[in-house]
């Protein structure tokens, strides 16, 4: 029955997931490798960490510098949150996830932000990507500067919403430094990142941060999954004034990967408590199987492959950071004038909750581009969109 997955692949194009429902089949989901990191923010100190300088595929992690530059442009007052972007065919034809917006269709810039922190929708990042940068490969170049600004050296964005390319990179490290810097440079526009729920023309969407509400302290920030990372989360938590942000490469569920989210947010906890530092045992050792997306788009299943043999991961004692020089976010810089100009609007119509239970299919990761992806000049853009029709999902 395996050998019927790559001639699915070729010979049935859009019609692959139909396909593959009748014959009874479902995508596996294969976690990337891992890596994770845990910091406390005003000092830096690393609390845990394992793998966090090695390149991954950053995913729907990717939205958080999408999120960034918005953010940016709102404190600078060059957009407001009631101004309205109109979604093109090129942000439409993006696989879910996504809130199923059509050609010529508008949505508000507050909703673009609600699209994102929520249901992590593809067409509305890409909105956002032309509203701000004229096209998405001239926006991609715009998050990879706005990433060497912020001490983020092994990041490359190439696209806005982390849907799989090749040639799209970045680290734990590189990504603690981007959720430090949303949460220092934009406090107010920060607490989306918090609200689990909101509706869109009719329809409830849920929060794929299933940590909110459920792990103490946690406030945001963002998920992310690709089959070439596996299923990957930047969380923050605040409690007793003390902030951590810890992030996960690599699991092979979003359960999984929550739970170990959670047990290295706690004992980073524990540790300013005084404790000593437990030994954690990532056993990623199994890839989950991921339910078809009902939307799924056409080809979105062209890389499916065998499981990985079992790998368990120990973590390594942590004393200080590396690169510490960089870990600061350049916040002089890209601090905002008048960053409490646009205060988040509230409305009863946020206050529900939603459901998005796809899962996206598979991509795959290539190691051998790891040494090239570090050489990638930061001035470097796209010369076109490389999506190739492959999901992704925040979960």
């Amino acid at each position: 029955m395996a050998m019927l997955y790559p001639l699915l692949v070729r010979r049935l194009g859009g019609f692959l997931w139909p396909a593959l429902l009748v014959l009874g089949l479902s995508p596996r989901a294969e976690a990337g490798p891992y890596s994770a990191l845990v910091v406390e923010v005003e000092s830096d100190r690393v609390l845990y960490q394992q793998n966090p300088d090695e390149l991954r595929h950053p995913a729907s992690l990717t939205k958080m510098m999408t999120l960034y530059l918005m953010f940016e442009a709102l404190s600078q007052g060059r957009i407001s949150l009631t101004d309205t972007m109109v979604a093109s065919a090129h942000a439409v034809s993006k696989p879910p996830s996504r809130l199923g917006l059509k050609a010529g269709e508008t949505l508000t810039v507050e909703d673009g932000i609600l699209g994102l922190v929520t249901q992590s929708a593809n067409d509305a990042a890409t909105v956002i990507a032309e509203t701000l940068g004229g096209t998405e490969p001239a926006f991609a170049e715009m998050m990879t500067q706005k990433a060497r600004q912020l001490g983020m050296n092994s990041t490359v964005f190439r696209n806005a919403q982390g849907l799989p390319d090749p040639d799209q990179w970045t680290t734990a490290w590189d990504m603690y430094r981007l959720g430090k810097a949303l949460i220092k440079n934009f406090p107010i526009y920060y607490t989306y990142f918090s609200r689990e729920s909101f509706w869109f023309k009719g329809h409830e969407f849920h929060n794929h941060n299933h940590l909110l509400g459920k792990c103490e302290g946690v406030d945001g920030i963002k998920t992310g999954f690709i089959n070439s990372s596996g299923f990957n989360l930047v969380a923050s938590a605040k409690r007793n004034g003390v902030r951590l942000v810890g992030v996960v490469f690599g699991g092979p569920s979003h359960a999984r990967r929550d739970a170990h989210m959670r047990e290295i947010l706690e004992d980073g906890f524990a540790q300013l408590e005084g404790r000593e530092p437990s030994v954690h045992l990532a056993s990623f050792d199994a890839p989950a199987i991921a339910k078809p997306l009902m939307l799924a788009s056409a080809g979105s299943v062209n890389e499916l492959s065998s499981a990985r043999p079992p790998r368990h991961h120990a973590a390594k004692p942590v004393k200080a950071p590396p690169h510490k020089e960089a870990a600061k976010p350049a916040h002089t810089r890209d601090a905002p004038a008048n960053r409490h100009a646009h205060a988040p609007a509230k409305s009863a119509a946020h206050t529900h909750e939603a459901h998005n239970s796809g899962k996206p299919a598979k991509s795959s990761a290539a190691a051998s581009h790891h040494a090239a992806a570090k050489q990638t000049p930061a001035h470097a853009a796209p010369a076109h969109d490389k999506h190739h029709g492959k999901s992704s999902s925040g979960h």
